[in-house]
């Protein structure tokens, strides 16, 4: 089972792709952790990366692609991987299918963790003061929604129109959340 959860920044992905793991035994790989363990490390990766999400900007395609592409080389044996903030883009989605397909895999279901403007607004500047991350400020918020509504949710349709894309809401708590994805989970894998 290997499932891309989708969503803007703030809605939740994390959190939920956190849980998933723990309670199925997949593996979760954040892009935005990969890349941050990356900057962190002051790799070439990291340094490059930097240089985009500082300004609220999508990493490149090619970038992010090399990086997912040796992690799910890593991982190929796991019993399912969970891609958080990854594909962002169609282009990523179409690697991603390449990438996963050298292993006999496919995305079997996109799952998109809905929150609305507002309460993602809300999170994300709660977010920035309590952890500092430079891409949590009002400014990089504003610019990484609009980036997200052009450039990544157009990434929905290709999911639906290979009839893999599920919603859940994620407005009211953590574990209301979780418990609509575990439900959509159980059904795919029995």
């Amino acid at each position: 089972m290997n499932i891309a959860l989708f969503g803007a920044p703030g809605s939740g992905k994390g959190t939920q792709g956190n849980l998933i793991a723990q309670k199925f035994g997949y593996i979760h790989l954040s892009s935005g952790e990969i890349l941050r363990g990356e900057i962190a490390a002051n790799s070439a990766w990291g340094i490059e990366a930097e240089k985009y999400i500082s300004k609220g900007m999508l990493v490149p395609d090619d970038l992010i692609i090399n990086i997912l592409e040796i992690k799910i080389d890593e991982n190929k044996s796991a019993k399912g991987m969970i891609f958080d903030g990854f594909p962002r883009t169609i282009v990523q989605a179409e690697e991603l299918e390449t990438m996963l397909g050298k292993h006999g895999k496919k995305i079997n279901v996109m799952i998109e963790v809905y929150v609305d403007e507002k309460t993602l607004f809300n999170r994300l500047v709660l977010r920035g003061k309590n952890s500092g991350r430079s891409d949590d400020t009002p400014e990089t918020i504003y610019k990484r929604l609009a980036v997200y509504h052009e450039q990544t949710a157009p990434v929905m349709e290709f999911y639906k129109r290979t009839n893999r894309y599920q919603s859940v809401d994620n407005n009211s708590s953590v574990e209301e959340c979780f418990e609509q994805i575990c439900k959509l989970v159980r059904k795919l894998i029995s």
